[in-house]
């Protein structure tokens, strides 16, 4: 099953420079643990132990996957996963 995965910048030293990789998994947390066999240390910041990082917002074809069921959100072939580290201030 292929998922695209859309990088943001500050993560993207772990994918070569790439915008967007591919994941396989049936729901997020095994796509970013696929990512993780081919993106070794980028698992880490997007994911604190079992949840999803505070300040890391991700999208399942632009919905908030905090609004579905996190990180254990199913997943399915063509999907498009977002992840955008959240901004703060003023």
């Amino acid at each position: 099953m292929a998922i695209e995965v859309r990088i943001p910048t500050i993560l993207r030293t772990y994918t070569d420079g790439a915008r967007a990789v591919e994941g396989s998994g049936d729901t997020l947390r095994a796509v970013l643990d696929d990512l993780e066999t081919r993106h070794p240390g980028i698992h880490d910041r997007i994911v604190d132990g079992a949840a999803l990082r505070r300040f890391v917002n991700v999208y399942l074809n632009d919905e908030d996957v905090r609004f579905l069921d996190g990180i254990d959100t199913a997943m399915t072939d063509g999907d498009v996963v977002t992840v955008l580290p959240a901004v703060a201030g003023g």
